[in-house]
């Protein structure tokens, strides 16, 4: 299966994404985390392109995509859903299924909520939705510097966009952390190296409440549209911890739930296993 590696222009900056399968098919936008990018899908963009259309994208600042100053764009979690929008309507996407992760999923919400009959589909692999998911780390420290921002309690937060940070993101929580690759984790600590990406980092951290004060907007369109939800959560993940995946019970009653012993960044041990329940799901639900 080829997959391409695209550039384009969207509001006047290049966004890059990663594209395979045929275009007439059923789409998949696959909307990564942080500090990732699309690269978190190479392995599993060619398990879901011999059935469907694939599209991963990276936001601006992340990955290889354009990544202007703060003083240059505006970052918020709405101006970057607002790029990937762009792209969609660009590319001809009139429907597809999300899959979220981590960033993705207040990127995902927030697309739904702009046109919940664009989505097919949600795939949520630790894209929390609920408070219920948020675990005891980071957290707290990321509350305190939202409600008081000091350049005091901004340390913990930038602690974690340091190395070891980084790679703990990926590790914690996976049984044999020798099937991680340290390309991931060192991929992203150098695309946080880039001219003021740290600062485009903390401008998100300090974004990040309105996600939560979206969430019940979400809960509705859920319980309104019932959308088919396929929840894959890795169960050691201390970020978005498994009782996020069990909270979409609460008003999507069919999702589909399944816990894996993996991290916050499953497909890094768990692609082929994750790969597998899509294609089923998505086979069902889109036939």
């Amino acid at each position: 299966m080829k997959v391409h590696h695209r550039f384009t222009e969207i509001d006047g900056r290049q966004v890059f994404y990663r594209e395979a399968g045929d275009p007439s098919a059923p789409h998949v936008l696959l909307l990564h985390g942080a500090p990732a990018s699309s690269h978190m899908f190479r392995d599993l963009i060619p398990l879901l392109a011999e059935r469907f259309h694939v599209v991963a994208p990276d936001y601006l600042g992340f990955g290889f995509s354009d990544s202007p100053t703060i003083d240059e764009f505006a970052y918020s979690f709405d101006s970057i859903t607002g790029v990937v929008a762009g792209l969609t309507d660009h590319l001809g996407l009139a429907t597809y299924a999300i899959y979220v992760q981590d960033y993705g999923a207040p990127v995902g919400w927030r697309l739904a909520l702009a046109d919940p009959t664009r989505i097919t589909a949600v795939i949520s692999q630790n894209g929390n939705a609920y408070v219920e998911g948020f675990g005891d780390i980071f957290w707290p420290e990321l509350w305190e510097h939202t409600e008081r921002p000091t350049a005091q309690n901004e340390m913990p937060l930038r602690a974690g966009l340091t190395l070891d940070s980084i790679r703990d993101q990926y590790v914690t929580g996976v049984g044999d952390p020798s099937l991680v690759s340290p390309d991931t984790w060192h991929s992203d600590f150098a695309n946080l190296q880039r001219p003021g990406n740290a600062d485009v980092a903390l401008t998100l951290f300090r974004d990040y409440h309105t996600n939560v004060e979206l969430y019940p907007a979400v809960h509705e369109w859920f319980r309104s549209s019932q959308p088919p939800t396929l929840v894959v959560w890795g169960a050691g993940d201390p970020i978005f911890v498994p009782a996020g995946a069990e909270a979409f019970r609460a008003d999507l009653p069919r999702a589909e739930i399944h816990l894996l012993e993996g991290g916050h960044f499953l497909l890094e041990t768990h692609a082929r296993e994750v790969g597998a329940l899509i294609n089923d799901f998505l086979a069902r639900v889109l036939s």
